[in-house]
């Protein structure tokens, strides 16, 4: 079986490749930080890991894969801009994200996805909103839920100093939470790493989505577990649903 050629862009640690499926990808990964590429390197041993700039890695290659992933750099782009503008940080927004999404919308044949931060503007090109992160892709991304109820705890501008947690025990928490251990790694700003990563179970959804992959149905028993976390509006609709086919399947 011929494997699928993936592209990894700005591959820090490896959280959005984490599930991809090993017997059906061959994965090339670039990343600038020849530090962190060792890291990811020993993660995925088997994946062709280059240390270059990414931005200029896509430009030149992007032909030669059939699935690319992006994730440029995103503090220019996040609301943490509001707070540090305020502090006299002044700074304009990274445009390379745009550069990398005009791109590839008009001249990628293949399927590829540019993931980043929800940022402190509207976008002014569509995009998938899921899990605080923007996803601009040419192919449908649908619904996703985290099933196991993943959520972070963590709060990085936490000022309280009575339940300020040290960085140490945030590092421990990011660690369990994307499921990586970098304790035998000496390595600067471990938290801003791991921080980074998007959830390995959405980097597999989005994946299984751009080969139309079937998804797991949405039934009113997990509809019922979730409740607290969609919104109320579009719950009562899925209700109304499906409470109309059970009648007409009674008629």
């Amino acid at each position: 079986m011929t494997k699928i050629k993936v592209l990894n862009l700005y591959a820090g640690i490896g959280g959005n490749r984490k599930l991809w499926p090993n017997d059906k990808i061959e994965v090339t990964a670039v990343e600038n930080n020849e530090n962190i590429a060792k890291i990811y390197q020993d993660f995925f041993p088997n994946d062709k890991v280059i240390i270059a700039d990414a931005h200029q890695f896509l430009l030149e290659h992007y032909k030669e894969f059939d699935f690319i992933w992006s994730s440029p750099p995103c503090p220019s782009h996040s609301g943490v801009n509001f707070f540090l503008n305020a502090q006299g940080v002044i700074r304009y927004p990274d445009m390379s994200l745009w550069q990398e999404i005009i791109f590839l919308n008009y001249f990628c044949k293949t399927k590829f996805v540019v993931e980043n931060v929800e940022s402190y503007y509207k976008p002014f090109i569509k995009c998938f909103n899921i899990d605080r992160h923007y996803f601009w892709s040419n192919f449908d991304i649908s619904i996703w839920f985290d099933k196991d109820k993943k959520k972070s705890k963590i709060s990085i501008l936490n000022t309280r100093a009575s339940t300020r947690r040290t960085s140490q025990e945030v590092i421990k928490t990011l660690q369990e939470f994307h499921g990586f251990n970098l304790d035998k790694y000496q390595i600067k700003d471990k938290r801003k790493l791991l921080a980074n990563c998007v959830k390995p179970e959405l980097g597999n959804h989005i994946f299984k989505c751009a080969f139309k992959e079937q998804q797991p149905n949405f039934s009113l028993a997990y509809a019922l577990k979730v409740q607290n976390e969609i919104t109320k509006p579009f719950f009562d609709i899925m209700l109304k649903c499906y409470k109309k086919g059970k009648r007409n399947e009674m008629q």
